[in-house]
């Protein structure tokens, strides 16, 4: 994979980042009966004719195709998120589920035009917060920066631009704050008790 053949930058194509996506869950209506699908990574069904239940997005694909389901779309496909104080909270793979989704599925989706539309702008927006955070952190010189509510796009786009030079990236909801190494204390720990210590042998 992309991300593996460059390690100073594990960055993934477009079309990786898709294939991850396509394991998150998403709801579909089937119109069939079936059994239960008994596979590796889990159980999924039995489907029953107008009730919905919930399946990997590649096999609500794979059924979309064949004519056996129809897709529900997620609720944040149909509501505008325009704060512009801070990344709303939006599902890692957003980006990937709703492009997958307006190729395979438009006729499920209300409004698809529409919908399509604000979900560019969104990204849109977003992608300039990101942007905007890149640049305070090149002022300020840090080694380290943490922007939260990144989708799995934001971060495989920014990662070419920051380099060895950014310590961690957090998926979305961490609180934790990344350290400057520059700034930490650089005494030695000291021991918690009066044990003597004896000195390492050299190899």
């Amino acid at each position: 994979m992309a991300g593996q053949t460059d390690p100073s930058l594990s960055v993934f194509s477009g079309e990786e980042v898709e294939f991850m996506a396509e394991d998150e869950m998403v709801e579909i209506v089937p119109n069939m009966r079936m059994d239960p699908l008994n596979m590796l990574c889990g159980d999924f069904g039995p489907f029953h004719p107008q009730m919905k239940t919930q399946v990997p997005l590649w096999l609500a694909i794979a059924m979309k195709k064949r004519g056996k389901c129809t897709i529900q779309p997620p609720e944040w496909m149909s509501i505008e998120r325009d704060s512009q104080a801070a990344f709303q909270v939006l599902p890692f793979h957003y980006v990937e589920i709703s492009s997958l989704l307006f190729e395979y599925a438009p006729g499920d989706i209300p409004d698809m035009y529409m919908v399509r539309s604000l979900i560019n702008d969104i990204k849109d927006v977003r992608f300039h917060k990101v942007e905007s955070s890149l640049e305070s952190f090149e002022e300020a010189h840090s080694s380290a920066v943490m922007v939260k509510d990144l989708s799995a796009m934001e971060v495989n786009l920014v990662r070419p631009f920051v380099g060895r030079a950014l310590q961690a990236f957090y998926k979305h909801g961490s609180p934790e704050l990344v350290p400057n190494p520059d700034g930490m204390s650089t005494r030695r720990p000291q021991a918690t008790d009066n044990i003597p210590r004896r000195p390492l042998r050299r190899r």
